[in-house]
């Protein structure tokens, strides 16, 4: 097995790893570089891991196919089966939220569990007579519901998710507003208790922020003057359900587009539409017809369920896909940073703690909010921690020049990453493939016209040796120099130098060339565990400076790429 150290984020905006491991209690990952032989089974492993892993093998079983992956990831928690071709699908359309255990799966069993229980003893009036049947249901209810939490790993969004549905039973067993202002921020104080780290996560935020629209909106005079019961027609309420669940969709969708671009720099058009018909499709046809056919396995008699189950599930795949194919169905954005989000993260918490016609002035920072977005551009240059992944936005168009392409997992991610910061759905173009650059085996040359200047860039690309004096002569002939190496002392380019020495202490940068600014992932970590430089020797960001060449300078002009004396002295040393 190897192990290495948690990976940091590999560019600033990134998915921060380490930071993740660091909360989790992981201090290493590593690959396993032989064949894994199981020698004698375990003896630690408890009763609810085995009864998870024997419901995973029998729901996959009864199941099989795509269908069959996401019903053990509803039944034990297991996503490691979901087809990417599926997640990509789900996640394009907005509803990768569906396939974790998260609120919405939470919510289902205890109000299935809530509902049964309150029915079937109404049906016996000695005890309806006596008994407050609603405590008796919602105590079942918060038993199912901790169940389920355990059986599907007891994650943290989906302990959080159980703590808030318990606090919902506990209202309604006092006789209390179910939903309210308390009752989340009851909820918030313990996460907060337990995880204060989840405050930054995209979970913690994309559930509180969702459960908090909706109390909002449904407090809201006007909402509940629209909603409210009016006609006694079985038509009159048909639809003002249907108003409310678009209502309710709309405005959910529309409080986490910020939170998603925010974290993800991606959002689906067709979220709302698309969950409008999820969301109920799995309430209240899927997980009950799967805890039906597990229910009736036991008599061996879920065959027939089970098929209607794989429907259901096939019905929300098919849905995925066909939004997901639609023209425009996700929409990229660089990265938004703090200010940006947090002018829509005020106005959202004014709309919701205000009432009265003064709710309105929270629209004044997301309407700035949004102008920001539209004034977002994308760095220049970004160049990830180890120095390997190097992407260049293009000037104006839909693409995104890479050093290297996304043969393997790894490079794929890092492509994808690259991709995902710069704000680019477009197809990733190899940089030797580029009419503005020119390449050989070891360097790469290139020269970018941005804020009313050329800039020269030489990034290396190869592993081999090359002589000192090579380096340092095609250092001089450009402004700035990338590399995955450590570069020569006597390497002294016009403007940065952006070698391994510099790359260990920064991590990723971006590299705006406009504003002749350079952002590090470094200055977002602070000082913390998770974050550690491999030296200690302190780093002083690039500045304009007096030497600095003037915006209408011109290169020295040379009659080669400076790579090619380097390569042409090393090959003929090699020789």
């Amino acid at each position: 097995v190897r192990l290495v150290p948690p990976a940091p984020a590999m560019l600033p905006g990134a998915y921060d790893f380490a930071l993740t491991a660091w909360f989790a209690g992981l201090s290493a990952t590593g690959s396993v570089l032989e064949k894994v032989v199981v020698v004698t089974d375990s003896d630690h492993s408890d009763r609810l891991h085995r009864l998870q892993a024997s419901l995973s093998h029998h729901v996959r079983a009864q199941l099989p196919g795509a269908a069959g992956t996401i019903a053990d990831a509803y039944a034990s928690g297991n996503q490691g089966a979901i087809p990417l071709s599926d997640q990509n699908a789900m996640r394009t359309a907005g509803l990768t939220h569906l396939l974790s255990i998260s609120g919405l799966h939470v919510s289902a069993v205890i109000g299935a569990v809530y509902f049964l229980v309150a029915r079937l003893l109404g049906l016996w009036p000695w005890l309806a007579l006596r008994v407050r049947l609603p405590v008796i249901a919602a105590g079942a209810g918060a038993l199912a519901g901790i169940g389920y939490t355990l059986l599907t790993g007891s994650q943290v969004p989906t302990v959080r998710s159980c703590v808030g549905a318990l606090l919902v039973l506990a209202a309604l067993m006092l006789g209390r507003e179910a939903l309210s202002l308390r009752m989340l921020a009851v909820g918030a104080f313990f996460v907060m208790l337990f995880w204060p780290e989840a405050l930054a996560g995209p979970s913690f935020q994309l559930s509180f922020a969702a459960v908090l629209a909706i109390i909002s909106l449904h407090s809201a005079a006007p909402v509940r003057r629209l909603l409210g019961p009016h006609e006694p027609s079985l038509f009159g309420r048909f639809r003002r359900e249907i108003v409310g669940l678009l209502l309710t969709g709309a405005t959910v969708e529309l409080s986490l587009l910020p939170i998603g671009l925010f974290h993800f720099h991606r959002a689906g058009l067709y979220g709302v539409i698309a969950n409008v018909v999820a969301i109920p499709l799995t309430t209240f046809v899927t997980m009950p017809l799967l805890g039906l056919a597990l229910f009736l396995d036991v008599f061996h008699l879920g065959a027939p369920v089970w098929w209607l189950t794989g429907l259901s599930i096939d019905a929300m795949l098919g849905l995925a896909h066909w939004f997901s194919s639609q023209p425009g169905a996700v929409t990229w954005l660089p990265e938004m940073g703090e200010a940006g989000f947090a002018l829509f993260v005020a106005g959202g918490l004014w709309l919701a703690l205000w009432r009265g016609h003064v709710r309105l002035w929270g629209f004044v920072p997301i309407v700035l909010g949004v102008a920001h977005l539209a004034l977002l551009r994308p760095p220049d240059i970004l160049v990830s921690g180890d120095g390997r992944h190097v992407g260049i936005t293009g000037d104006g168009k839909n693409e995104l020049l890479v050093l290297r392409g996304g043969k393997d997992g790894v490079e794929s991610y890092s492509t994808d990453t690259l991709g995902e910061i710069a704000g680019r759905s477009g197809d990733l173009k190899l940089l030797d493939q580029w009419p503005g650059a020119r390449c050989n085996d070891d360097f790469c040359t290139a020269t970018l016209t941005r804020g009313g200047r050329d800039w020269r860039l030489l990034i290396s690309r190869g592993k081999d040796a090359v002589p000192e004096r090579a380096i340092a002569a095609a250092c001089e002939r450009v402004d700035i120099v990338i590399a995955d190496r450590r570069l020569p002392r006597s390497c002294h380019p016009s403007w940065l130098k952006a070698d391994r020495a510099m790359l260990d202490l920064t991590g990723g940068v971006a590299i705006d060339l406009r504003d002749r600014s350079i952002k590090t992932v470094a200055e977002g970590e602070g000082d913390h565990g998770w974050w550690k430089p491999q030296v200690r020797t302190p780093y002083v960001r690039p500045h304009p400076s007096p030497s600095f060449p003037p915006a209408n300078a011109k290169m020295r002009p040379s009659s080669e790429e400076p790579q090619s004396a380097a390569l042409a002295a090393h090959r003929h040393t090699a020789g």
